[in-house]
């Protein structure tokens, strides 16, 4: 695979150790890296050239990486941005999303799952359209889901949820055909500083299967990943 073939990635962060190590890394992995050391090199970077896919860290000097979410899509920009987070600071995650990020990982992480996000966020992403995690609403088999109003239909009846289901249901719907592990759902749902268990999680997708009439065993919605977790059956798609 030559330079011109490959997914090009920018790689954002002032912190040399990292882009050195994991820009190398993802290098290696297929991608044609260039690298940023904050954020407002980051924007020079895209205005000279659009990459496929931007990896942020949040906290930088000279513009951070919340702000540059915030610049690129306030140009009508839906360039695919993972933003890297500090571990504990559930906010940094929420607001990440809400300001119009397709993903975030918390530091310090595996490379290998940071590659996994990035292949990810690149399959549900089609160029140049809005991403399902900045759509309004929803829809899947019958199921129709308004992001802003926290409201759900099924075959055009309203149903109700819990406010943790109607998150997590929210995620799964913005991460179709993913298989995400309890521990990320519950970090999605209550944080990391949360003292809450995995089994938490599971409360929260049966809940789901229940209202939604949900058969475990030939799912129609949510399906559980063996010693894993759970997945979205897709297509998802703008409603």
């Amino acid at each position: 695979m030559t330079d011109a073939t490959r997914p090009s990635l920018l790689l954002v962060d002032d912190d040399e150790a990292i882009t050195d190590g994991l820009g190398a890394f993802l290098g290696r992995s297929g991608y044609e890296v260039r690298v940023a050391s904050d954020g407002q090199a980051a924007l020079d970077a895209v205005a000279e050239r659009r990459p496929d896919i931007i990896v942020c860290d949040i906290v930088m000097p000279r513009l951070d990486g919340r702000e540059v979410v915030r610049r690129i899509r306030a140009a009508d920009d839906w360039v695919p941005i993972i933003l890297l987070t500090q571990v504990g600071e559930s906010y940094e995650r929420s607001a990440a999303l809400d300001e119009g990020a397709d993903d975030y990982l918390g530091k310090p992480f595996d490379p290998q799952e940071l590659l996994s996000r990035v292949r990810a966020v690149l399959r549900r992403t089609v160029r140049g359209e809005r991403p399902l995690s900045a759509a309004v609403r929803l829809r899947a088999d019958g199921l129709e889901l308004d992001r802003t109003a926290r409201r759900a239909w099924l075959d055009g009846t309203e149903v109700v949820l819990t406010p943790k289901a109607m998150t997590l249901l929210d995620f799964l719907m913005t991460h179709p055909d993913e298989a995400h592990p309890r521990e990320r759902l519950l970090a999605t749902l209550w944080g990391f500083e949360s003292i809450t268990t995995t089994r938490a999680v599971d409360h929260r997708v049966a809940e789901l299967r229940r209202v939604l009439g949900d058969d475990a065993t030939h799912p129609r919605f949510v399906e559980t990943v063996q010693s894993t977790g759970y997945r979205f059956r897709g297509p998802v798609s703008v409603a």
